[in-house]
């Protein structure tokens, strides 16, 4: 069995790192092909290198010295070098960047140099071969992602390599040219990797040992998720758990291969596995029907009021059409008879709220619209909870009992989240009441 390893920024924020990656590669064989991030913070107050080639960037495009900014990216990379007795030829290699340093040079081509310096530094640690990402991620003319292409690209270069090192978080467009992923893509890169090779399991190793039940900024030291579905993650990751790009579970989930979320700094803590589902449970999984809390600030829900709302057809096909025109995302829907209620980002609708309110009233001729925002939404998800009943009554009166008011409620056709709508001020303590009502307080035993 084949393990692809992907390690986060964390975990290569330094030589010291690095030497932990190496140890964590050496110790299990099957660990044969590593993606990599950009190096991270190293502490508080220090700087992400991807951070740094966005802000070379800036400079360049206002016209100003970006000397100091690189010269910060070259000694952070030269100080691994260093640090891990390597052989390979950074001068050579930033000579060639600043050959390409122009206020018209590509942005995703200098920000895609953190993960590309890495994975070179870290093929010569290992002993690996280097596979350029340009070599086999494909984007199309469209800028969208070409998974099936890339994957059928990696398998066939995969043969006879051995161990190898990929950069992570880009890809090439079909001229060549770099295309960056969205921040976290990493994830997606190394996904993409597990899938072509067909790997028994896709470990990604960040610096916390697992998904936690809730964010611990928030709660104080939330329980560990042992098992998560790939159904869970992505509610979960939506909702705003941060571990793993949402988009992460999409080429591994169609072939069944398991995520497992490791601990760099821990590497014995089991962390967590994420499957398609699991016929096994531990003890304590088995006493809870509540796998995690989640949630974001900051939604506005747009509420059209229009008498016999039911016997008109295509009314809300109408309002999506326009939400639809200015590229706003519809989150829920909730309805009742007589209204319907649009859930949208604050941010997004933002620069064109009065149009969108404008045209709804000429097109769908409601009674009344009311807009209601600083609204937060937090999720309550679990795979178990559609088959307890009362679910919902205990959220909602552990909620009440806190004289925590809900603006909305929504729950998935496959039930295995119940999302309510709360006012921001009251966002943590509702993630607070829901963790400590069901996961400390024993109310779902």
């Amino acid at each position: 069995m084949i393990k692809v390893a992907k390690f986060g920024g964390s975990s290569l924020a330094d030589a010291a790192q690095f030497e932990k990656v190496k140890d964590i590669i050496h110790a299990d064989v099957q660990r044969a092909v590593v993606v990599v991030s950009a190096p991270g913070k190293r502490f508080g107050d220090d700087n992400k290198i991807t951070d740094l080639l966005y802000l070379c960037y800036a400079h360049l495009k206002y016209g100003v010295s970006y000397e100091g900014v690189f010269s910060m990216i070259e000694e952070r990379f030269n100080q691994i070098k260093e640090g891990c007795g390597l052989s390979t030829d950074l001068d050579a290699e930033f000579a060639f960047i600043r050959s390409k340093m122009s206020k018209n040079m590509s942005i995703d081509y200098l920000v895609s140099r953190g993960e590309y310096l890495t994975a070179k530094l870290l093929a010569d640690y290992l002993g690996f071969v280097f596979v350029d990402a340009t070599e086999w991620v494909r984007f199309g003319y469209d800028g969208k992602l070409d998974a099936d292409k890339s994957e059928e690209n990696l398998a066939a270069l995969a043969v006879g390599k051995g161990g190898m090192v990929l950069p992570g978080f880009y890809g090439a467009l079909p001229d060549g040219s770099v295309r960056v992923m969205s921040r976290g893509g990493s994830d997606i890169t190394g996904s993409l990797a597990a899938a072509a090779i067909d790997a028994g399991v896709y470990e990604n190793w960040t610096d916390v040992s697992g998904i936690l039940m809730a964010d611990p900024r928030i709660v104080e030291d939330p329980k560990p998720i042992a098992h998560i579905t790939y159904s869970e993650l992505r509610e979960l990751a939506y909702m705003g758990a941060n571990v793993l790009h949402e988009e992460t579970i999409f080429p591994v989930r169609h072939k069944d291969i398991p995520i497992n979320i490791r601990n760099t700094n821990a590497p014995n803590d089991p962390g967590t596995l994420i499957k398609r589902d699991f016929e096994k449970e531990t003890r304590e999984e088995r006493k809870r029907f509540i796998t995690g809390i989640s949630g974001r600030k900051d939604f506005s829900i747009i509420t059209l009021r229009k008498s016999h709302l039911t016997a008109e057809t295509g009314i809300i096909r109408s309002a999506l059409a326009i939400f639809e025109k200015y590229s706003v995302p519809i989150e829920h829907i909730p309805s009742g008879i007589d209204s319907f209620s649009l859930v949208v980002s604050s941010e997004k609708i933002k620069p064109c709220i009065y149009d969108i309110i404008g045209e709804i009233k000429q097109c769908c001729e409601p009674d009344s619209i009311n807009v209601t925002e600083n609204i937060a939404l937090i999720a309550t998800v679990g795979r178990k909870m559609a088959f307890i009943p009362g679910v919902s009554g205990k959220v909602f009166g552990a909620l009440g009992a806190n004289d925590i008011n809900i603006r909305m409620i929504a729950q998935g056709p496959d039930e295995i989240n119940i999302i309510v709508g709360v006012e921001n001020q009251d966002f943590e303590n509702t993630i607070r009441v829901l963790y400590d009502s069901f996961i400390i307080g024993g109310a779902e035993k």
